[in-house]
């Protein structure tokens, strides 16, 4: 038995069945975007740790700036104030959307999420929520309220978080109405009008939540009239909108804020994830005259805003604004071209999307429906070849590119040769 392999079967031992993980590979050593197994295999990383770390592996600054934050104090719970945490939350703030100006500090995308529909029920004083098929905010019982990427996320929790009620998502590809992005307009939006006529009123809704750019649902950018409609109906209406930026944030889309493709600034936005470049950290972030009627009390955390994660953070935020956006876009256009590319010569791509390093490859039977089967064999055998990468969608038959914002024109090159071969291979 391999060193791989003694950690798996003591990990299956000890963790509960619930600790999944994607592959059997123990990690000795990450370094930018490679990872040395405990067997010495080298692998390219291209699902970054699930989208978090954004500047690859242990990046030196990032881990000096941890380092020195060790010499001094790790923790502080809120009973004293850190000059570290507070760096960090201006740091943050020095790229949120204008009017996101102030910000509550937790462990993670969940505990954002939580904290965003507990801000907009408490601050509006209504109930209703609105959300998204498809989405993916989180694992915790407010979180998965809201989530619905799969049916497994919610079974046996139920009953979940009451008033919370559901529409589509608009994945433009497979359109349930049979349309395009050309030909639609904003046909989903009507379904929020039809929402309001027959479930709930619009002032009793407190918030609407969606990703703008779906992540464990499939990788689809929403469309840039769809975002600017929202915004139309709950400014009509008095209903906060949240945008979970947890993964399609930090830069990942070549941006720092997906949102800001469309021009749309929610009023309220959840960050974690790559925020600091894989220590624990989450953020809510909404505007000043928001926050301060969030009462001292009405929420809480004893770990949030740690000073050794907001170390992290402030580095990882000052490594992306030293020219990491206009690298992400370059790398992403250079793998959405070749991809795109791919699919013009092989039926079984239905579609490739996607925004600087956040892209989506879905994958097709000759009849059209998902092809999940193609996409784990594909997945699995670029793993073979030293080439890591994970799947969504409701079916898993899309294959995620994720890879560092910072990752080399080699790298990026030689993932891309080891996916279109497997994929030649395997059709």
């Amino acid at each position: 038995m391999n060193q791989d392999d003694m950690v798996v079967q003591r990990a299956l031992a000890v963790l509960a069945p619930a600790s999944h993980h994607y592959y059997p590979i123990a990690i000795a050593k990450g370094e930018g975007t490679t990872v040395t197994s405990m067997d010495g295999r080298r692998y390219l990383d291209f699902s970054s740790g699930l989208a978090v770390l954004n500047l690859g592996h242990s990046h030196p600054r990032v881990i000096d700036a941890v380092r020195e934050q060790l010499d001094r104090f790790v923790h502080t719970g809120g009973v004293y104030y850190s000059e570290t945490t507070v760096a960090a939350a201006e740091e943050l703030l020095s790229v949120t959307p204008p009017g996101l100006d102030m910000l509550f500090f937790g462990n993670s995308g969940a505990e954002a999420v939580e904290a965003a529909l507990k801000l907009a029920r408490y601050t509006s004083g209504r109930q209703g929520i609105i959300c998204c098929s498809g989405a993916f905010h989180g694992r915790t019982l407010g979180a998965v309220s809201v989530t619905s990427s799969s049916s497994a996320y919610r079974r046996r929790y139920h009953p979940l978080l009451p008033s919370v009620y559901q529409v589509s998502y608009p994945t433009c590809f497979g359109c349930p109405s049979g349309l395009t992005l050309d030909s639609c307009g904003t046909k989903c939006l009507e379904e929020i009008s039809r929402l309001f006529e027959h479930q709930i009123p619009p002032e009793e809704v407190c918030a609407i939540i969606l990703e703008p750019f779906l992540g464990e649902g499939g990788y689809c950018p929403a469309p840039k009239n769809y975002l600017r409609g929202l915004r139309s109906i709950c400014d009509q209406y008095g209903i906060l909108l949240i945008f979970d930026e947890v993964q399609s944030g930090i830069g990942r889309t070549g941006k720092w804020f997906c949102s800001e493709h469309s021009g749309v600034v929610p009023d309220i936005m959840t960050v974690a994830k790559a925020l600091a470049s894989g220590f624990p950290l989450g953020a809510v972030v909404a505007s000043r005259e928001l926050m301060q009627r969030w009462d001292p009390s009405a929420h809480g955390s004893t770990f949030g805003g740690n000073s050794v994660s907001c170390a992290a953070a402030r580095a990882t935020l000052q490594v992306i604004k030293d020219g990491l956006l206009d690298a992400c876009q370059e790398a992403g256009s250079r793998a959405l071209t070749c991809l795109q590319g791919l699919a013009l010569k092989n039926a079984s791509i239905g579609d490739v999307r996607g925004l600087g390093c956040m892209i989506g490859v879905e994958f097709v039977d000759a009849a059209g429906a998902p092809d999940s089967r193609l996409c784990a064999n594909l997945i699995q055998e670029c793993q073979d070849k030293g080439l890591i990468m994970i799947g969504c969608g409701l079916k898993r038959n899309v294959a995620r590119f994720i890879p560092p914002l910072n990752v080399t024109p080699g790298e990026m090159e030689e993932a891309l040769d080891i996916f279109a071969t497997t994929l030649a291979e395997l059709s």
